[in-house]
């Protein structure tokens, strides 16, 4: 397998090479200087520092190129380099979805497009009218610059996806359209490569072997497709439910991508073709593409791929730059990688407008989709070593990676921040809510464990055809497998059988909760697949789609029946402070506690479902009171509002005026006493009023209490230095405390944010 021309030394020179190869050293006491560096496990090492010790830097000294870089050392780094991206294409041919083709819409369907074919004529035209009229070029050069300005043209898939996930806006709508509109161009990125191929061979030489190559290679994708992607499938209905995949499956499947790499290189495709085919034949996500990602993805990822990297740069010496005023294909070269580069970003400019994106979001667009990386770095690499471009063009082409991969992160952080769209201009919660309106409520599930709390909390919402509800409800479920994160809506989808195994018993589950609510209730259920740390993006773009005045989040802590800390998820705690900090609307995080894991519509008529509100006074606790008035309309549920009051005056002022309108609704006889009650408590300090809730959380199956973060006052002075959990509050982390047995479950209600125009 060749793996390209890696020699810093002359050539023509005749080297013996001892078999077989000491890989250890014996240590630098031992060492024998005469004999270079013999071992390869620490020449590997040495190498893997890539473009430090290319020709440019340390590679000139003489030493290096005899002891470092001798040619059987670079035969081992250069079969390992081929190797890892193999590798690492394979597993981007794993996570890419495939399906995603069939559900992009028009935006990203003709950006994808235009990135592609735009630049790609114009730049055929102006080299035909470059070669032609003012530089004199072969015959056999103007046909290699073909296929290099075809080069200069990709939007690879994955270079758009690494980006977006080192900016954090994957989840993003920018991100969104960016990842479509890279799939539909990568495919044709793909389809043209692999044309091109297949016509340099043909130029090079029509033979028994290139018909032989061309057919092997669409015999290999039929293959592909007719027989490994069944039996792909065929493995996943063989593996239980919630088990992995047996490790004999993925080990058959690794032996089969090295050897399609073999096959590929064999008949005249590079070695990565048949890996990225075998990989989009793999279905996305759980349970086999989640674990061919977690054997491989790591150990590609961290090792392989910058050895590949290293690899390639060690072929870079940036003083052939000078070759650039006197060679003409080098001239040629330079002079399409800006036109390409600059007609890619008008072309990916265009159709966002057209379709009213924001100048700075289609700005955005263009940008992201103008980037280069590690596929390029790829191809030009396979050029040079092919001869298709020389070292001073290879140089040119390294360095647009380098000022693209550089300059394009810091201009789309600059330009576009996916927080700005939630900023709250418009009040959206509940305090603010029209009389009689429909309550709506974003409700999120991670597992079938978090759906009896939040069926009941909704329930205990006194939903009524006078005092109706809307519930959204999205299933979160953590992106494994699969490069692309995927919104599903079940109204849109319902007749996909694709989807019905997402988020089936979720639904079974709510609609039960509707059927018992006729008229009173209605539903929307979503699916959102992302990785932990984008998922707010989901979470508060539905809500500021929707308009819902609150979302209602799990906490990341579970108990068990004996009251004890069950399980925690660090990444759902995270996930529940970025929707507090970005939210449109109101928020409420949930505690169960066990109490609200059984139905309020169990309760018969004569029993009670007891509730409290903690009030301190300020803006959040306002709005949980204005939650709990709906309480107030039902029989069957105990309400009882606990205002604790500072013994000094020290509150008194226009927010103690405001807290007093507020519960004017309770004071004031509005409401049947024999459910509800209104009780002050006076209290001097924090220790005072923990004793208080010590006494009586036993009393109550839900309390609810205001988030009131930072929110400094003589009732909780002393205990905001104890709080654990900031995104609870200081009562609410005191509730929630392992400390306290308590039985009852607990929202913490967080009002709106507002902006300041």
């Amino acid at each position: 397998m060749a793996t390209g021309n890696l020699t810093l030394a002359p050539k023509n020179i005749t080297e013996c090479l001892d078999f077989p190869a000491n890989v250890h050293s014996e240590g630098i006491l031992n060492y024998n200087t005469a004999a270079g560096m013999p071992h390869t496990l620490p020449n590997l090492e040495m190498q893997m520092t890539g473009l430090i010790l290319g020709p440019t830097f340390l590679g000139k000294l003489p030493m290096l190129k005899q002891y470092l870089f001798n040619l059987q050392s670079q035969e081992i780094i250069g079969v390992l380099s081929e190797f890892g991206y193999g590798l690492f294409m394979f597993l981007i041919g794993v996570k890419m979805d495939l399906g995603m083709i069939m559900r992009t819409g028009q935006k990203a369907l003709c950006t994808g497009v235009a990135c592609v074919v735009v630049p790609l004529v114009v730049g055929i035209l102006v080299q035909t009218q470059l070669t032609s009229s003012y530089f004199n070029l072969t015959e056999q050069e103007i046909f290699k610059l073909s296929f290099v300005t075809a080069s200069h043209c990709l939007t690879p898939f994955p270079v758009v996806a690494c980006l977006l996930e080192d900016l954090k806006i994957l989840n993003s709508e920018i991100g969104r359209l960016g990842m479509s509109a890279a799939l539909v161009s990568d495919i044709c990125s793909v389809f043209l490569q692999f044309v091109g191929t297949t016509a340099r061979m043909v130029k090079q030489e029509w033979s028994r072997f290139t018909i032989l190559g061309i057919g092997s290679s669409i015999g290999y994708i039929i293959v592909v497709a007719s027989i490994l992607r069944p039996a792909m499938y065929w493995v996943i209905r063989h593996t239980p439910k919630n088990r992995p995949v047996k490790k004999a499956y993925l080990n058959i499947i690794i032996v089969v991508v090295l050897s399609s790499g073999v096959l590929s290189h064999m008949y005249g495709q590079s070695f990565h073709f048949g890996p990225f085919i075998l990989g989009l034949a793999v279905p996305a996500g759980p349970p086999l593409g989640s674990a061919i990602e977690a054997n491989l993805g790591l150990f590609v990822s961290d090792v392989l791929l910058p050895i590949f990297v290293t690899t390639c740069s060690m072929r870079v010496d940036f003083s052939w730059l000078s070759y650039f005023k006197t060679d003409a294909f080098t001239q040629i070269n330079g002079i399409l990688i800006v036109l390409v580069l600059v007609t890619k970003f008008l072309a990916s400019i265009v159709p966002p407008l057209y379709c009213n994106l924001p100048f700075s979001d289609a700005l955005t667009v263009a940008l992201i989709l103008s980037c280069k990386g590690i596929v390029n770095l790829a191809a030009y690499t396979d050029f040079r070593d092919n001869q298709i471009i020389n070292d001073p063009s290879y140089v040119l082409a390294i360095t647009s990676i380098l000022v693209t991969a550089t300059l394009v992160p810091i201009a789309v952080n600059f330009l576009y921040d996916p927080s700005r769209k939630y900023a709250g201009y418009q009040k959206r919660n509940m305090m603010h809510l029209k009389p009689n309106a429909e309550l709506k409520i974003l409700a999120c599930i991670h597992r079938s464990a978090n759906m009896p709390a939040v069926i009941n909390l909704l329930d205990a919402a006194c939903p009524s055809k006078e005092n109706p509800i809307g519930v959204y409800v999205l299933h979160l479920i953590e992106l494994v497998g699969r490069a692309s994160p995927i919104f599903i809506s079940h109204e849109l989808h319902k007749n996909s059988v694709s989807n019905v195994s997402y988020s089936d018993d979720i639904l079974l589950y709510f609609n039960q909760f509707v059927r018992e609510n006729l008229g009173a209730v209605s539903l929307s259920l979503f699916t959102a697949i992302s990785a932990p740390k984008y998922m707010y993006e989901d979470i508060c773009h539905l809500a500021l789609d929707k308009l819902v005045s609150l979302i209602v989040l799990p906490f990341h802590r579970r108990w068990s029946i004996d009251g004890s800390v069950e399980s925690e998820d660090i990444n759902i705690r995270t996930l529940n402070c970025s929707v507090l900090d970005r939210a449109p609307c109101s928020v409420g995080i949930l505690v169960d506690r066990s109490h609200l894991g059984r139905s309020t519509s169990t309760v018969s008529p004569q029993s009670s479902f007891s509730v409290a509100i903690i009030f301190l006074g300020g803006k959040d606790d306002r709005e949980a009171i204005a939650f709990s008035k709906r309480m107030a309309k039902d029989s069957t549920i105990s309400l009882t509002v606990i205002r604790l009051v500072p013994r000094t005056n020290e509150a008194v002022g226009s927010d103690w005026d405001l807290d007093t309108e507020g519960l004017k609704y309770f004071r004031d006889d509005d409401v049947d006493e024999r459910f509800v009650m209104y009780l002050e408590e006076a209290v001097k300090d924090g220790p005072q009023t923990a004793l208080l809730l010590r006494s009586i959380v036993d009393q109550y199956d839900l309390i609810i209490v205001g988030r009131r973060y930072n929110v400094q006052s003589p009732q909780t002075a002393g205990l905001s230095e104890w709080t654990e959990f900031r995104e609870l509050g200081t009562v609410g982390d005191l509730l929630a405390s392992p400390d306290i047995n308590c039985r009852a479950s607990i929202l913490v209600v967080q009002q709106q944010r507002m902006v300041t125009k």
